[in-house]
């Protein structure tokens, strides 16, 4: 785990920055947003190889950021019982990483457009499935 990752979303793949961004935008309880973090994390490792195929990707340090529509998160979240506040929090915290994360990419062309959204999983351990 990076220093910028705090302990509870290590997993996650989102940045301790992007977190205290997230939660100080929503209002939202920080713990609850880091469950959140890692339940849907397990999730996405499952759908790495689908995205991979379907969506642009940047990768930064083991980690890969993923280009995505927004029905993509609605379907996510159709899977799990969030409140609209948590569900909110999560996606925003995911497209926030992964604009980071197309940013510093130096081999990507597409950039993030205002209605693109984004998802974030750790290649090394999706690759591991």
């Amino acid at each position: 785990m990076s220093d910028n990752q705090p302990s509870g979303t290590g997993e996650a793949d989102i940045g301790a920055d992007v977190l205290e961004r997230t939660t100080d935008r929503f209002d939202a309880d920080a713990g609850a947003l880091e469950d959140a973090l890692v339940v849907v994390h397990s999730e996405l490792i499952g759908r790495h190889a689908e995205f991979e195929r379907e969506y642009d990707y940047a990768t930064v340090d083991g980690t890969r950021a993923y280009r995505v529509p927004e029905r993509v998160w609605d379907d996510l979240f159709d899977e799990f019982e969030f409140d609209d506040a948590v569900a909110d929090a999560v996606e925003f915290a995911h497209t926030e990483q992964a604009r980071l994360m197309f940013a510093d990419a130096v081999d990507v062309d597409e950039r993030f457009e205002d209605d693109d959204r984004g998802v974030v999983v750790g290649i090394d351990t999706a690759e591991e499935f």
